[in-house]
């Protein structure tokens, strides 16, 4: 899935899921590089509802981050499922 990111300095998040609601994939794209890899690395392998557990809140600026964002992006994914 691609998600058009918000308030942020990534411009989209591509991720993928599994059947069994892992998340397989992860990419920022734009952003600080070494923490949005950072965050797409820690991601892979775990739950799609941990991670916005884990993630959604999270500021930096304008009221989001790239975190908040996957988030958000997370929570598209399963609402269109």
């Amino acid at each position: 899935m691609e998600y058009i990111t918000h308030g942020t300095c990534s411009r989209k998040i591509n991720f993928e899921v599994d059947n069994n609601g892992i998340i397989t994939s992860c990419q920022f794209v734009g952003g600080c590089a070494g923490n949005t890899q950072g965050i797409a690395s820690l991601v892979v392998g775990m739950k799609v509802e941990d991670v916005i557990a884990r993630t959604e809140g999270i500021q930096c600026r304008g009221g989001t981050s790239c975190p908040d964002q996957l988030s958000r992006a997370l929570k598209e994914y399963l609402n269109n499922k």
